[in-house]
């Protein structure tokens, strides 16, 4: 009984002792002090043992589709690279003073399973400056950082600034002059050099439906798409930190510079079977009246009759986006306009068979620019389209 009350009564001491420097201001919280090495053990071990805990269950898709290693590049370079470096990329200085300094990347990918990595991007870790994914609904965007990291680690440094970079990738070594300079002086030119590096500079998009087309799409449709974003009514990890970030004005530029752009068509994909296209565009002409789907062709086209123009052109889209699209719709995680709810009844009532004739169907006419504009219909109407 002695040595419990002794026990106890260090106990209370140590406390009490802990308190009085936590209340005298004596605990440093510097960050250039750094972490005494038990402390610094102990938050790791803490982290790796929740991580490891919390990600059991998680079911992996495949993580080889060049289009999700592509899109994950994207994001890569303009969230984290700053922090944990990449192929040929340096930490920033900033984030080597942070206490804990954030790992470079590379070389530490192969200690992490991929749903531990899924989980630490999709949740962030406390007390390490690890945001969480902006975006929690969009798991697959989660997967496609992951599936980014997966391939990084053996990566050459050309090779990652071709994914991340695209058209961009060479242009640091060119030399800094007023030429290459003149371009800033329109505040939209490194916002559209952004962009970019994604839609690519005819605003086809990179990528087998990696990133959709922009070009020839509504300009109403592009600045309704492009404020959801920004107010997060549409979600996407990638997209609404860069739209919030974005005055009104140029959120209106960008949209009438894409909507300006001809259409365009990539080719390349292999062309499904016929009987796919056959089936899809029956779907699209004639929906399926007896479960309520209308007909597609109604509010996306083709059609040489005007248009809502909140509705998106989808002729010439990749296939591999339409049909994320569709996914989307299906489990509520898409929207962004009044329309929204039309699109995700419709799209509930589709089997994933249907959803893919569609989707191939549509990738496989040519692109088409918004047609004529029209005054929007109702959002109550019956023969409403999509977001």
């Amino acid at each position: 009984m002695r040595v419990l009350v002794a026990i106890a009564l260090m106990g209370a001491l140590a406390g009490l002792g802990g308190f009085t420097l936590v209340s005298l201001g004596l605990v440093s919280v510097s960050a250039s002090s750094g972490h005494w090495p038990a402390t610094a053990w102990v938050l790791h071990y803490a982290m790796r043992r929740a991580v490891n805990t919390q990600s059991m269950g998680i079911r992996v898709p495949p993580l080889d589709d060049p289009a999700l290693v592509l899109k994950g590049a994207g994001h890569y370079h303009t969230g984290c690279v700053a922090c944990h470096g990449g192929p040929g990329q340096r930490q920033s200085l900033i984030a080597r003073q942070m206490t804990p300094e954030p790992p470079f990347l590379p070389s530490r990918i192969a200690h992490w399973e991929p749903q531990e990595l899924f989980w630490i991007v999709r949740n962030g870790v406390k007390f390490t400056a690890m945001p969480s994914w902006p975006a929690r609904q969009r798991e697959d965007e989660v997967w496609a950082l992951v599936a980014f990291l997966r391939a990084m680690p053996t990566m050459s440094s050309e090779r990652y600034r071709q994914l991340a970079l695209g058209e961009r990738a060479g242009e640091t070594a060119k030399p800094v002059t007023p030429d290459h300079l003149r371009p800033l002086q329109d505040p939209l030119g490194p916002v559209l050099t952004n962009c970019n590096r994604c839609h690519a500079a005819d605003g086809g998009g990179r990528g087998e439906g990696a990133f959709p087309r922009l070009a020839g799409q509504s300009e109403a449709y592009l600045l309704g798409t492009l404020q959801a974003y920004a107010k997060g009514e549409r979600h996407s990890g990638i997209m609404q930190p860069i739209a919030a970030g974005l005055e009104p004005e140029v959120l209106q530029a960008l949209a009438s510079h894409y909507a300006q752009l001809p259409a365009v068509s990539r080719t390349g994909a292999p062309m499904p079977r016929s009987a796919t296209l056959a089936e899809g565009q029956a779907l699209a002409e004639r929906g399926v009246p007896e479960r309520g789907v209308p007909s597609c062709a109604h509010c996306h086209g083709p059609k040489s009759s005007p248009r809502n123009p909140m509705y998106p052109t989808i002729a010439g889209q990749y296939a591999g986006y339409l049909k994320q699209q569709l996914e989307l719709f299906t489990v509520g995680q898409r929207g962004g306009s009044e329309y929204a709810h039309v699109m995700h009844s419709a799209a509930q009532r589709l089997t994933p068979e249907q959803m893919q004739a569609l989707a191939d169907y549509y990738a496989s006419l040519p692109a088409q620019s918004a047609p004529a504009l029209a005054e929007p219909s109702p959002a109550s109407s019956p023969n409403s389209g999509g977001d």
